[in-house]
């Protein structure tokens, strides 16, 4: 099947609609024998492909503001004020050639590969704990430094985790209503994956990664009973982990009550000027490059908090475009599962939903923080917020989402994969 870089090509299934959008296509014939037909049905959903490209640009533009005055702290002295943006333009180039390459791989050899990818990502988490290796950053050790990049093996794991549920589901069709059988050791492999975010910290990246392996199952049809029973415990066990940690649990009650003196001052101060931050944006905000919340004031306003850039800068207006964006991707995610499912595509339609998850879940959270809305945790918001991991991992994953997009219209069309 001939194709083509899917970053600049393609439509949406609303083409069809469109009698001038037919395109030559390489079909089978019923005897077997190649011949060529047109097809109404563009090879690539061009809106979703378009807007995740938006998105990167987008980031690309808000980080560059966000960290512009960065040089006149000690920290960034050495630093120019065009050292993040050329660092994200970077990530981005690097990012796409990653997502065109990763097109290229068929997702039967992601189904093959799952088992043994997901059990490299864990040998890569247990080595950020090793001395020597890990890399910390503000007391939490989660990168392995590779002179020219850093790697974030929980963000590896993110994508990796939803593959390995897709293809355990896959495995355990039969014996997904049991508990031995079934559930028990997807729990114990993400208990593992559990402990040893816990050791770095990143609670934020394994409750990411725990809504996934728990979506995954419960879309695979997985005992409504043990489902609403780990739920529960799981709830348990974050409410403990929580309670027992006192910085942790300081920062949960400084979240109630921002404004207070002492929480302003201390474990509220990123919220509160995260919130002030969106009061002045108000509708439309004060200017693109007119924010004063990013001089100093707002700690990681280029990572964890470039949402509250946005909507100082840009106002509700900008917010409400980024999200919009966001929801069309995981609409796109889960209508194209849905869709692999209906072709008996399981592990596909699986994974599909799984990124779509994946992207909500993250977005939900980064957002939710910067509104105020859940306590602080250290999550970026995909494909915008500045880091080499997080934008390359999105993108792979998202290549792997439009490469099952391409092989359902290539099936549709009656051709082979």
């Amino acid at each position: 099947m001939k194709f083509a870089f899917p970053f600049f090509s393609g439509s949406s299934d609303k083409s069809a609609e469109n009698p001038q959008a037919s395109v030559p296509v390489r079909a089978c014939s019923v005897d077997g024998k190649p011949g060529v037909q047109r097809s109404k049905m563009m090879e690539y959903d061009q809106p979703l492909v378009w807007v995740v490209v938006l998105l990167m640009l987008l980031g690309l533009v808000m980080v560059y503001s966000a960290s512009i005055a960065l040089p006149d702290s000690p920290k960034y002295a050495n630093y120019k004020s065009y050292n993040f943006l050329l660092r994200q333009a970077i990530f981005i180039c690097v990012s796409l050639v990653a997502g065109f390459v990763t097109f290229r791989i068929r997702i039967a050899s992601w189904q093959r590969w799952a088992p043994y990818l997901f059990v490299i990502t864990l040998v890569l988490l247990a080595m950020v704990l090793v001395p020597g290796l890990g890399k910390g950053v503000n007391g939490a050790k989660r990168w392995l430094s590779f002179r020219v990049f850093n790697l974030q093996p929980s963000e590896l794991m993110k994508l990796f985790i939803v593959l390995y549920a897709a293809n355990y589901t896959v495995r355990k069709q039969e014996v997904m209503h049991k508990l031995t059988k079934g559930f028990l050791p997807m729990t114990a492999a993400v208990g593992v994956v559990g402990l040893l975010l816990m050791l770095e910290p990143d609670l934020g990246a394994l409750g990411v990664i725990v809504c996934i392996a728990m979506g995954i199952l419960f879309l695979g049809g997985i005992n409504g009973i043990w489902f609403g029973g780990i739920t529960a415990m799981l709830a348990v066990m974050f409410s403990l982990v929580i309670w027992l940690s006192p910085w942790r649990r300081e920062r949960i009650f400084a979240y109630l009550n921002p404004w207070d003196q002492d929480n302003a001052l201390g474990k509220a101060y990123q919220l509160s000027h995260s919130l002030i931050a969106f009061g002045r944006g108000e509708i439309f905000g004060v200017g693109l490059g007119a924010s004063v919340e990013k001089l100093h004031y707002l700690p990681e306003a280029h990572t964890d908090f470039l949402l509250a850039v946005i909507g100082e800068e840009l106002g509700f207006v900008g917010v409400l475009f980024v999200v919009m964006m966001f929801y069309w991707i995981i609409k796109r995610a889960f209508e194209i599962g849905r869709q692999a499912i209906a072709m008996e595509q399981v592990f596909a339609g699986l994974t599909a939903k799984g990124i779509g998850i994946w992207i909500g879940v993250q977005t939900f959270i980064n957002m939710g923080v910067n509104l105020g809305l859940l306590p602080t945790k250290g999550l970026t918001l995909p494909l915008m917020s500045y880091g080499g991991s997080g934008v390359l991992i999105n993108c792979i994953g998202l290549a792997i989402l439009l490469r099952i997009d391409y092989e359902n219209r290539v099936m549709m069309r009656g051709g082979r994969q």
